[in-house]
C-alpha cells in the first residue's frame, strides 16, 4: 500500500488543505495528515482542536485518511509511521523556494521524497493567515473552510451565527 504524509500546522485547516488531501488520494492509497504542535508559532487553536477540525473535514474519505499529531522532526515522525513520502501544497513561487529548502533538508536527513502539489484553481488563494484575518472580523467563511471549522472560528472570535 502506498502511503504519504501531508504535514502542517493547519491553523486552521481550510478547503485548500482538503483539496490537497483529496487529490493526493489519486496518487496514494493512504494519506496521513500530520498536525504539528509547533510551539514556536503563535497558534489560534491547540493541536487537538486542529486535529479534530481536520478529522471532521476528511470524515467522508473513510479509512484512506488518518489525522495524527506530532511534536518532533517530521522525518522522525515519518520514520515511526514507516512512510518516506511527503506531500506539500505549493500556492506561489515564494512557497516553492521555502518548500524546496525543506524538501532538500528532509531528503538529506532521512532520504524522504517530497511531492509538490498545486491546489485547484478554486482554492489557490486561500491560506490559514487569510482565513484567520477574515474570521477575526467576522467575515464570510463559507467558501474558505468546512462548516465545522467555520463554527469553531466564529466561536473563537465571538461572532454570531
Amino acid at each position: 500500500m502506498s502511503r504519504a504524509v501531508y504535514p502542517g500546522t493547519f491553523d486552521p485547516p481550510h478547503l485548500g488543505h482538503l483539496d490537497i488531501v483529496e487529490r493526493s488520494l489519486k496518487l496514494f492509497d493512504h494519506v496521513i495528515v500530520a498536525v504539528a504542535k509547533n510551539p514556536r508559532k503563535n497558534l489560534l487553536f491547540t493541536q487537538e482542536e486542529r486535529m479534530e477540525m481536520f478529522r471532521k473535514m476528511v470524515s467522508h474519505l473513510g479509512d484512506r485518511v488518518s489525522v495524527k499529531g506530532f511534536d518532533s522532526l517530521l522525518v522522525d515522525f515519518m520514520r515511526g509511521e514507516g512512510v518516506d513520502i511527503i506531500v506539500r501544497g505549493v500556492r506561489l513561487f515564494t512557497d516553492f523556494e521555502y518548500e524546496l529548502q525543506i524538501a532538500l533538508t528532509n531528503f538529506k536527513l532521512a532520504g524522504v521524497e517530497t511531492v509538490f502539489m498545486m491546489p485547484s484553481q478554486d482554492y489557490i488563494h486561500i491560506s490559514s493567515t487569510i482565513v484567520r484575518d477574515v474570521a477575526s472580523y467576522c467575515g464570510e467563511l463559507k467558501d474558505l473552510v468546512h462548516p465545522f471549522v467555520e463554527k469553531k472560528l466564529k466561536e473563537r472570535f465571538g461572532c454570531g451565527g
